[in-house]
């Protein structure tokens, strides 16, 4: 007897159970625990004491980086997404391969690479001088641009996977029947392709704005003692046992604001308003038919 008479319809849910399984225990309850012992442990004064003017603007500072890595890594892997899924033909096996090539190392070696590209005997600043374009090395390490540059470098294969499954489902016919009634490219493109991978672009945006805002690494190793993120101070907190309570106060005040600003983009990142605008015909047979 098959696996599949078995178990019936009831199989993709036990395929998935072990991944399920594993989240409840390595993600949600920790964070459970978490808001457990703040509950137990803090009183309003643990809370009271992120209410000021430095650590806001840690907050948004953070919040500023995630957004931003976020927008450019989109403008960066939407094309490159609609390439591979749309234009590559043959090569998109390939192209994928590369795409997920550098999840095959940590995530360290990418980061103390750039530390050798961007510090002052490294590559870039050689290029620069050898080109005559700068006398003298520059300091790129332990800035705002070097961490924005490296946050995005690690997090742009994250938004390109989603949207590249939305758009290796899209059926090229659609290009077809908006060029046929009299769309140009520009227009099928905001009115047809766009609306439609737009569960893809909401989805990559979210798994990069969300790790990106309480990053610890990136900051840390290329930003340097200048620049104090999110994730530095949770880490600050929650390294010392001592301060541990003000650590999950402030976790806790992050993540407060954090889902606020996810509750918002979801709500203006609306497919329904982008296709209450698209030219697509709502019925495909229509297209399929050749009507």
């Amino acid at each position: 007897m098959s696996i599949k008479k078995i178990f019936g319809q009831e199989l993709p849910f036990f395929l998935g159970l072990p991944a399920f399984l594993w989240q409840l225990i390595f993600i949600y309850a920790p964070l459970i625990l978490i808001v457990g012992l703040s509950f137990k442990s803090l009183s309003f004064e643990y809370f009271t004491t992120f209410l000021n003017s430095e650590y806001l603007l840690i907050l948004l500072r953070s919040l500023v980086l995630g957004v931003g890595t976020a927008s450019f890594a989109l403008l960066l892997g939407y094309p490159v997404a609609y390439w591979i899924a749309l234009c590559s033909g043959r090569f998109k096996s390939f192209l994928l391969f590369l795409l997920f090539l550098p999840f095959l190392t940590n995530i360290l070696l990418h980061i103390y690479a750039w530390m050798l590209l961007l510090s002052r005997t490294g590559f870039l600043n050689q290029l620069l001088q050898y080109l005559h374009v700068t006398a003298a090395p520059l300091h790129f390490l332990n800035s705002a641009s070097a961490v924005f540059a490296v946050m995005v470098y690690c997090y742009v294969p994250f938004i390109i996977l989603p949207i590249y499954s939305d758009l290796e489902k899209f059926d090229i016919r659609m290009i077809e029947a908006s060029a046929d009634l009299g769309a140009s490219s520009w227009q099928t493109f905001w009115r047809v392709i766009f609306p439609l991978s737009l569960p893809g672009v909401r989805s990559g945006l979210f798994l990069v704005l969300v790790p990106a805002f309480s990053e610890f690494i990136v900051p840390e190793l290329i930003g340097g003692d200048r620049m104090v993120f999110a994730g530095g101070v949770v880490a600050h907190f929650t390294l010392h046992g001592e301060m541990i309570s003000y650590g999950t106060a402030f976790t806790l005040l992050a993540a407060l604001m954090l889902i606020l600003v996810v509750s918002l983009l979801y709500w203006l990142i609306s497919p329904r308003w982008w296709r209450s605008r698209a030219v697509y015909a709502p019925n495909m047979a229509s297209i399929k038919r050749g009507k």
